[in-house]
C-alpha cells in the first residue's frame, strides 16, 4: 500500500510542476494582453495607414503635391521657385525639397511671423505657388504622430517603449501556450464557429503564431525611437554624442548644432554634429542654385533636401533618405566654395547603425517597395485579429462580476524562472524592466484586495 502511495505521490509531482508553470505562464501572458493588446490596436491601425503615406498623400494633397509632367519644358531654377514662394508668403527659407518624381512638386519650407513653419508647394515646370501647409501638416504626419503618441508628450511615448517590452512578452508567453501537448486543434486549424469560445481560442492561438515574429521585429525596430531606451542607445551608437563614425573624414571646424536641428535625419544621425564654413571676408556665398547642382553633380537620389545657411559660419546641407536604406546620404558644403566638407553615406555606418537603419527602414514599409507594404499590411490585420479575438475570448471565459485573471500556481516558485527573465529583459530596456516590478508587485496585491472586497461588511442601511 505505501508503495502505491509513493508511486502516486512521485508521479504526481511533475504534473504539479507542469500544471504551475503553465499556470504561471498564462498569469503572465494575460496580464501581458491587458496592458499590450489597447496599443497594438492603436500601433497596427496607423502603422498601416502610414506605410502608404506616399501613395494616401498624393491622393489626399493632390492640389499640393502633384502637377502635369511638361516633358518639353526645362525646370525652373531652385532660386526662382524659392522667389515665388517667398513672394507669396514672406518671411525666411529654410529649406529646399526636390521633386521626388516627375509629377510631383517642389517643397519649399518658409518660416513666417504670422503663420509659423509652412510647407510652400511651388510647380517646377512654371514656378507657380500651389499653395501651402503648415510644415508636417499633411494628414500622413499627423499619422505618424499618433502612431507614437507624440501629440501627447514625452510621458505618452514612454508608454509606446514599456509597450514594446510587454509585446515581446506577450508573444514569448504565447508561444508557450500555443506549443502543441496532446490537443490537435487550434494548433494550425480553427474549430467550431464563431458562437463556440474555442472558435476565438484557436482564432487567437493560429494568428498569433503566424503574426508573433512580427510582433517582436516591429518593436526591436520601433525601439530607436523610444523616449528613454533610444535616446540613451542613440547617443551611445554616436560615439558620445559626436555621431560620425571614425572612418569619415571630419577635419573641419565644427559646430555645436546637431543635424537632427536643422533637417529631418536618420535615426543614427541624429547626434550627428553640424561642420562651420571657413570665415572668408568679403566672398559672397555660392547661392542656392550653385548648391543645388553639386549636390546633384554628386549623385544624390531625387528628393533630396538641402537646407540653407542661416549665418556667415553655416553650410549648404545635402540630405536624401530614399526607399532603398543603402543610398541614405548627407553632404555638407562649405557655403563659400561649395567645397564638400563632411560626405556621408550609409556605407560609412556602423554595424550597429547599419542595422538599426535596415531595420527602421524595413518597419516603414520601404526597403523592398510593394511588397514590404503589403507583407506589413496583412501583419498589421493579423494584429488586430489577434487583439480583438484575445477580448472577445476573454469576455467568454470569465467568471460573472470578475477580472478573469488566470489562477496562481499552488507552487509559487516556478515564478523564479519567469522573473530571472523579467530581470534580465529589465536589464536591456530599463523602463520596461520598472514596469515588471510595478506588475509583480501588484500580482502580489490583487488576492488581498480581492480578499478584502470579499468580506468587506454591506454598508449600513444597505
Amino acid at each position: 500500500m505505501s508503495d502505491f502511495t509513493i508511486g502516486r505521490a512521485n508521479a504526481a509531482v511533475p504534473v504539479r510542476s507542469s500544471s504551475d508553470l503553465y499556470r504561471a505562464v498564462w498569469r503572465w501572458h494575460f496580464y501581458a494582453g491587458l496592458l499590450v493588446l489597447p496599443f497594438l490596436i492603436s500601433l497596427a491601425l496607423t502603422g498601416a495607414l502610414y506605410l502608404f503615406r506616399d501613395e494616401l498623400d498624393a491622393i489626399i494633397h493632390s492640389d499640393l503635391k502633384q502637377v502635369e509632367v511638361r516633358d518639353d519644358a526645362a525646370r525652373v531654377a531652385p532660386s526662382a521657385m524659392v522667389a515665388a514662394a517667398l513672394a507669396t508668403y514672406p518671411g525666411t527659407v529654410a529649406k529646399y525639397t526636390d521633386a521626388a518624381t516627375a509629377d510631383s512638386s517642389t517643397e519649399i519650407t518658409v518660416s513666417t511671423e504670422a503663420s509659423g513653419k509652412l510647407a510652400v508647394y511651388v510647380n517646377p515646370y512654371d514656378g507657380k505657388v500651389l499653395g501651402s501647409l503648415p510644415d508636417r501638416g499633411t494628414i500622413m504626419w499627423t499619422i505618424r504622430y499618433l502612431h507614437s503618441l507624440k501629440y501627447f508628450g514625452s510621458y505618452a511615448r514612454a508608454l509606446i517603449e514599456i509597450a514594446a517590452g510587454w509585446s515581446i512578452l506577450l508573444v514569448a508567453t504565447g508561444i508557450y501556450l500555443w506549443w502543441p501537448r496532446s490537443q490537435t486543434g487550434g494548433v494550425m486549424s480553427i474549430r467550431g464557429t464563431p458562437k463556440r469560445r474555442v472558435f476565438w481560442r484557436d482564432t487567437h492561438a493560429v494568428s498569433g503564431i503566424f503574426v508573433g515574429f512580427f510582433i517582436v521585429f516591429l518593436a526591436v525596430t520601433g525601439m530607436p525611437w523610444s523616449g528613454v531606451w533610444g535616446e540613451k542607445v542613440n547617443e551611445w551608437a554616436n560615439g558620445n554624442n559626436f555621431g560620425y563614425p571614425a572612418g569619415v573624414y571630419v577635419g573641419v571646424p565644427m559646430s555645436s548644432e546637431h543635424l537632427n536641428s536643422i533637417a529631418k535625419t536618420s535615426w543614427s544621425l541624429e547626434q550627428a554634429q553640424v561642420p562651420q564654413s571657413p570665415a572668408k571676408d568679403g566672398t559672397e556665398a555660392i547661392g542656392l542654385d550653385a548648391a543645388v547642382a553639386t549636390i546633384e553633380g554628386l549623385g544624390l537620389s531625387r528628393g533630396y533636401s538641402v537646407t540653407i545657411p542661416t549665418t556667415a559660419d553655416s553650410v549648404y546641407t545635402g540630405s536624401v533618405y530614399p526607399d532603398d536604406v543603402s543610398q541614405q546620404r548627407v553632404v555638407h558644403l562649405d557655403q563659400y566654395s561649395g567645397k564638400p566638407l563632411i560626405d556621408m553615406h550609409y556605407a560609412d555606418y556602423g554595424p550597429m547603425g547599419k542595422a538599426l537603419e535596415w531595420g527602421i527602414n524595413v518597419h516603414m514599409g520601404q526597403e523592398f517597395g510593394l511588397a514590404n507594404q503589403l507583407v506589413l499590411l496583412a501583419a498589421c490585420m493579423a494584429i488586430v485579429l489577434l487583439a480583438v479575438s484575445a477580448g472577445i475570448m476573454w469576455w467568454k471565459r470569465r467568471p460573472k462580476g470578475s477580472l478573469g485573471v488566470p489562477p496562481m500556481p499552488s507552487d509559487r516558485r516556478v515564478f523564479r524562472g519567469l522573473i530571472a527573465l523579467l530581470a534580465l529583459g529589465g536589464m536591456v530596456f530599463p523602463l520596461v524592466g520598472m514596469s515588471f516590478v510595478v506588475m509583480l508587485v501588484l500580482d502580489r496585491l490583487y488576492p488581498l484586495f480581492r480578499r478584502a472586497i470579499r468580506f468587506a461588511p454591506p454598508a449600513a442601511g444597505g
